[in-house]
């Protein structure tokens, strides 16, 4: 169980997140007992929007770490970190060209993806036209991604080793299949996604298995 109590480490996550979910993986990945502490982004308005939680995340937004006495937000950063201080197993290839092209893929993802279909964006964009919005945002990255990956893919994203990317392929699969997209445009992402979740150390990551899931 990748979320038994620990005294210094918490992860200020969500059930659903994917941002919070690629933190989650990469703390399994690299051994981490932590502290899960839920905020709900929908109960109560959106605790995240709340005057206590905006004192610790000024973007009202999940996930936010605490750890080795310091607070870190947004996910890639927080994985960075991980990787900087607990090197082993590492996120990124030694060399520095092949660093680019892992940085790249996830970036596809980090920030092309998903902050353009998340809870904010569709809020503001309007509730009533959310799925043919996350298709949009989600097809025109993915069709970029699939295509890097024939160049970059072995058994993972980036040869046969885990990489920061694989973190957030995960996620970002599981969001797609929620906006009901046609996955089958995509056999490099599906195989990918099955090879990673199939892992026994991300088992505990699913956001089925987080303490503020709702019951199946």
């Amino acid at each position: 169980n990748n979320c038994k109590m620990a005294d210094n480490t918490v992860l200020y996550t969500y059930w659903r997140s994917s941002s919070s979910w690629r933190v989650r993986l990469c703390l399994a990945l690299k051994g981490i007992e932590y502290t899960s502490k839920p905020v709900h982004l929908v109960q109560d308005g959106g605790q995240q929007h709340s005057d206590t939680y905006r004192g610790v995340n000024p973007m009202e937004e999940v996930p936010t770490l605490e750890i080795d006495g310091v607070k870190i937000t947004q996910s890639v950063a927080i994985m960075e970190y991980l990787n900087d201080t607990r090197p082993s197993p590492p996120l990124f290839p030694e060399d520095p060209k092949e660093r680019a092209v892992v940085r790249e893929l996830t970036q596809i993802i980090t920030s092309g993806i998903q902050p353009v279909q998340n809870l904010r964006v569709l809020k503001k964009h309007g509730l009533e036209h959310k799925v043919e919005w996350g298709q949009w945002v989600i097809n025109h990255g993915f069709k970029a991604l699939e295509e890097r990956l024939k160049a970059t893919s072995g058994k993972f994203a980036f040869g046969d080793t885990i990489t920061m990317v694989d973190l957030c392929i995960v996620p970002q699969v599981y969001n797609a299949q929620r906006f009901n997209v046609d996955m089958t445009q995509y056999p490099i992402i599906s195989r990918i996604n099955e090879a990673v979740s199939a892992l026994p150390e991300f088992q505990g990551a699913h956001p089925n298995q987080q303490p503020d899931a709702p019951p199946e």
